[in-house]
């Protein structure tokens, strides 16, 4: 393949490649989503990334900011496939941050498991009490 088939690379083949989604359909699925922003706007599955843009990728509960490095069309391993982009270290950070306060339950609320009969009981009254 020569270099000019790699500076015409769509988007949704690109995150494919760069392995930020395991199926070209999903990257598709996730750009016709607004999970991918570029200078913060949605945009499109034959969008044309270019080197140097910077990219807003939402996966899951993670969210990453990324630097295209390089064009590929090709799904390789993935210690080539992270050559192809360079996370900021603010998203790092951020991710890090929130990945930590997941882990420590602050997003949601803890409990012991669902309620004993009595306590659905006294839950069922109070409700019917307003």
């Amino acid at each position: 393949m020569s270099e000019k088939d790699d500076d015409k690379v769509r988007l949704d083949k690109w995150l494919w490649a760069a392995r930020f989604y395991k199926t070209r359909s999903l990257a598709k699925e996730a750009i016709d989503g607004g999970k991918v922003h570029c200078r913060g706007e949605r945009c499109k599955p034959g969008k044309e990334p270019k080197v140097g843009e910077e990219y807003v990728i939402r996966t899951g509960f993670d969210e990453r900011t990324v630097v295209v490095k390089a064009l590929s069309m090709v799904r390789r391993g993935a210690p080539e496939a992270q050559l192809l982009y360079e996370e900021t270290a603010d998203s790092v950070k951020r991710r890090e941050d929130a990945s930590a306060m997941r882990k420590a339950g602050a997003l949601g609320v803890q409990t012991d498991g669902r309620p004993t009969k009595k306590q659905r009981r006294q839950l069922f009254s109070f409700r019917d009490q307003e």
